[in-house]
């Protein structure tokens, strides 16, 4: 099995500077990763910045 370079908070971390206004070229030289990775991530762990920022979903145990 494939051994990961970043772990699912690291990679939700990278989406965020995305949204944050940083840009994806940018991001993808100062990580080491390619734009279709960046891509492929963001369809992966998109839903995942929101779950993670919603502290209220987390906190009542529903997921």
């Amino acid at each position: 099995m494939k051994r990961t370079r970043f772990s699912e908070s690291q990679i939700v971390a990278i989406l965020r500077q995305a949204d944050a206004g940083i840009k994806v070229k940018d991001l993808c030289r100062e990580h080491g990763i390619s734009e279709a990775t960046y891509d492929n991530w963001k369809a992966k762990y998109g839903r995942w910045k929101w779950l993670i920022g919603n502290n209220r979903i987390w906190g009542q145990g529903c997921c």
